[in-house]
């Protein structure tokens, strides 16, 4: 076996071996078929990278199909959205599709399976229903009305469609084996009576297909030929072959091949919700400022937040194509776009703590421009003036008046230099009332300037510090964030609500400095603050207010948890 044949996924394997025994590789077709009742979050990436990635592989299509069976729940604002996510993902998809596309041709091969006996109109209630069901160890029992008459079927199944009928009065149901082991097969539900104005279709329709009927006949309308989903999945694959066989009985001139449906592991992710449904419970709440708040795991949100489609197709690709599910560590995301940030952000320097430093031996009317690199090695981002003057803001943690060995920051008595320009000593500072240092008195080398070549230029000190000029900052407020839940599977406790582990302190708005080269910043533009972490402008930005997202900090835990 070759080297390649060796790293092949399950999928990928699959797929092979259909073109080995005789599939043509143009009758290939994938697609991707999200409800648009919710935003995509960072779980849908892994079924969008392998069935984008699919098409790549093999030069196939890629079909966008919304599987829009649901108004009461689905908008246009989440086609939109979902449309806007995956191209900003950098996929392009061969067709826009959506299920209710189909809703005639559904209607019309529904009545086929009511003229073969293989589905009837059930009037039973809900409850009623449930209680037939049976159990996984026990069979279910027969509907009363499932051996009425095909006319009967026909003519209550056209009323319902015509709006005759109250919703819940009638359902349309398959005729399977209520006995079956697999409960999903015991007469599932085709369609129900719903009077809810559809985002596409308006009020054409009165009854809506539902979804184990209506996705599997559309990946064969459509002629994929993998139909590739989660493994929660799984049970349905025998619904899935016997509508579709049925079906294909029906259609076959017209649609001669037949799908085949796989299933792979869905991405979980440690301290983050996946559900849509719980997501939404969030929105609505208020707990979140939207679906695309940083917080969110959506992809709008992790967008927001300053996150690359280039670190999250890379997460993808680490993560992998499985069968078995498990937890991925949210360090692991974390770390793709420290990765990914560390090699195209440019570095700059803001102060989120400030206090204030004087250089008491610096002429007061003096003001330095300095030539600073973005960044400290060849990469094309050139460099920025920034000025200098005699008072400064440093971070309050770079300040100890007293401390060991181990402290290479500012202290009094001890010497560091300042980035891009000077080396200060610290002299003595200025306490408040209640002992809180609120200056710091300096003295400077002045023939110590960074990139000057004197000898004092390249004198070598233990610490660098970032720093600010009071002069010449820039008011910024910055958005630091934590995990949105302090539990690492918060949806995991039944006897409790994932709401109980929200993180109480997981957004924190800081009043910061900048240096003025950032006044300029784009909306979406991603820097490193030095020695702080990875921050990117915010959608809220105006023309008098500069707004950053702390997107993620300097220290790779990621790594740190692999090589204990």
């Amino acid at each position: 076996m070759s080297e390649e044949k060796k790293s092949l996924n399950f999928i990928e394997q699959i797929i092979e071996e259909d073109l080995a025994n005789g599939m043509p590789k143009e009758n290939l077709r994938f697609r991707f078929p999200p409800e648009p009742n919710g935003y995509l979050h960072i779980g849908h990436t892994k079924a969008i990278g392998i069935s984008f990635g699919l098409g790549k592989q093999y030069n196939a299509p890629v079909n966008l199909r919304f599987d829009d069976t649901n108004p009461a729940k689905e908008e246009q604002e989440y086609v939109d959205a979902i449309k806007n996510d995956i191209t900003w993902l950098g996929y392009e998809w061969a067709n826009e599709l959506y299920s209710s596309d189909y809703f005639q041709q559904l209607y019309d091969w529904a009545i086929l399976m009511v003229k073969e006996g293989k589905a009837y109109v059930d009037s039973q209630s809900s409850e009623e229903m449930r209680e037939q069901k049976g159990t996984p160890t026990e069979p279910g029992t027969n509907s009363p009305f499932r051996n009425r008459s095909v006319a009967e079927n026909l003519d209550l199944f056209e009323k319902m469609k015509a709006g005759a009928f109250q919703e819940g009065e009638h359902i349309l149901r398959a005729k399977i084996d209520m006995a079956s082991p697999n409960m999903l097969l015991r007469d599932p539900i085709m369609y129900r009576v719903l009077y809810k104005e559809h985002h596409r279709t308006g009020n054409d329709w009165n009854i809506y297909p539902m979804y184990d009927w209506t996705h599997g006949e559309s990946d064969y309308i459509e002629q994929i030929s993998h139909s590739l989903c989660s493994l929660e999945f799984k049970p349905h694959r025998d619904l899935y072959n016997w509508f579709r066989d049925h079906v294909y009985e029906y259609g076959k001139e017209q649609f001669p091949t037949p799908p085949k449906q796989r299933e792979f592991s869905r991405l979980n992710l440690s301290y983050t919700i996946m559900s849509k449904r719980k997501l939404m419970r969030l929105v609505e709440g208020g707990v979140v400022s939207g679906w695309d708040d940083p917080r969110m795991p959506t992809i709008s949100g992790l967008r927001r937040r300053g996150y690359t489609p280039a670190s999250i197709k890379s997460f993808i690709e680490t993560v992998g194509v499985s069968k078995r599910e498990n937890i991925i560590d949210v360090a692991l995301l974390e770390f793709k776009i420290r990765e990914d940030l560390n090699k195209t952000a440019k570095r700059v320097m803001g102060v989120l703590d400030p206090v204030k430093v004087v250089i008491t031996n610096y002429p007061e009317d003096k003001e330095e421009v300095l030539d600073a690199s973005y960044n400290d090695y060849e990469d094309g981002f050139g460099s920025r003036e920034v000025p200098f003057s005699r008072e400064l803001y440093i971070e309050k943690e770079d300040f100890r008046e007293e401390a060991n060995k181990k402290f290479f920051r500012l202290k009094l008595g001890k010497e560091v230099r300042l980035k891009n320009a000077y080396i200060i000593k610290a002299e003595s500072c200025t306490k408040d009332n209640e002992g809180n240092v609120t200056e710091i008195q300096c003295t400077y080398d002045p023939l110590s300037k960074s990139g000057s070549g004197t000898e004092e230029s390249t004198r070598k000190v233990k610490g660098t510090l970032h720093w600010v000029s009071v002069k010449h900052a820039i008011n910024a407020e910055v958005r630091s964030y934590d995990r949105l839940f302090s539990d690492e599977a918060p949806d995991s406790h039944k006897e409790k609500d994932f709401m109980e582990f929200l993180n109480p302190t997981s957004l924190e708005v800081i009043n910061a400095f900048v240096e003025p080269s950032l006044q300029s910043a784009s909306i979406g533009e991603r820097f490193q603050f030095q020695r702080l972490g990875y921050f990117n402008v915010d959608n809220d930005t105006t023309s008098n207010t500069l707004v950053f997202n702390k997107t993620v900090g300097l220290r790779d835990n990621w790594t740190t948890k692999q090589n204990k």
